[in-house]
């Protein structure tokens, strides 16, 4: 690949990522044309990552590629859509090499690939800073019925997916802070799972949704500041792998511990409102519940507890 400019990059690393969708041209032009599908609504999404920042320094260019794709996949999932395609915007180091350059597409490609997700074009720029990259994620929705953060009323349940807090501590792990025998936290840092699995699900109960990114509470908060409503929530009860109950017994304030679970990200599971007459979709525990007024209350060995921001925030 040595000696290729933009375009020849652009042709050999990224062509075969567009799966022949017609409207990307084989990114040989300056736009594309995005299809339409009567009864739907198309739901955008856009998140960047930055190294140093949302991954550590020196990170595989695979890996990124892979977290890139899912972090963004995980903002449809929570609005209920179906993804279907993609716009890339890569800004390369300078120390970056032509295998650096292979291994991100090689990433992306798979990931792409297995969530039927198609490129349609972007760009790809360099830089004397650190590795950046953007993806524009779109999906299908049934017209009208993607799954807003406002919705939520009070007397709704709070409710999240999965487990919670194994991100922050595989961040602990790939730092060297804590032990991760099997590597499983440190995975679940790098690797997210977007939960597309719960279209429907969302599509039939919540009442409102957002995807874990900066924090349970944080994300939380941000359904309750859209909908006009307060919420409760109960750290003592969310849901924990067995490798962070493990690490939670060995904490000796357990209530520090949980809100560190609680506001650590980077989990992409869904918490969601649904109203009190609906039994709880399998695959999602109960931590709270909506009531009028303003704020989050936060509870956490049984106490109140003073949660902060509740994650991470851009300065």
């Amino acid at each position: 690949m040595s000696g290729l400019d933009e375009f020849g990059e652009i042709a050999r690393l990224f062509r075969p990522l567009t799966r022949g969708a017609p409207g990307a041209f084989g990114l040989m032009d300056d736009a594309a044309v995005i299809p339409q599908r009567a009864g739907f609504d198309l739901v955008v999404t856009k998140d960047a990552i930055v190294e140093g920042v949302h991954f550590p320094v020196g990170e595989a260019p695979e890996l990124v590629a892979r977290k890139l794709a899912r972090v963004n996949l995980s903002d449809l999932a929570a609005k209920a859509a179906e993804p279907f395609a993609a716009f890339l915007a890569v800004v390369w180091p300078k120390t970056f090499s032509d295998r650096d350059r292979e291994h991100f597409a090689m990433g992306l490609a798979a990931d792409l690939e297995a969530f039927g997700v198609d490129l349609l074009g972007g760009d790809t720029v360099t830089t004397p800073g650190p590795f950046t990259c953007t993806l524009t994620a779109m999906g299908w929705v049934p017209a009208g019925r993607m799954v807003r953060r406002a919705g939520a009323r009070p007397g709704d349940k709070l409710l999240v997916s999965g487990t919670i807090g194994d991100a922050t501590l595989g961040l602990a792990a790939v730092k060297g802070e804590i032990e991760d025998p099997d590597g499983r936290l440190a995975y679940r840092y790098r690797m997210p799972e977007p939960r597309v699995d719960l279209r429907e699900t969302l599509r039939r109960h919540a009442t409102a949704a957002a995807d874990v990114s900066d924090g349970l509470i944080a994300d939380a908060r941000h359904i309750g500041e859209a909908s006009g409503v307060g919420l409760s929530i109960d750290l003592d009860r969310i849901p924990l792998s067995g490798a962070a109950a493990t690490w939670l017994e060995g904490q000796a304030d357990v209530g520090a511990s949980l809100l560190r679970l609680g506001t650590g990200g980077d989990d992409y599971e869904v918490v969601c409102t649904v109203a009190s007459g609906v039994r709880k979709p399998a695959g999602f525990t109960e931590i709270g519940e909506v009531r009028e007024g303003q704020g989050v209350e936060v509870l956490a060995a049984g106490r109140i507890v003073d949660p902060g921001e509740g994650g991470w925030r851009h300065g």
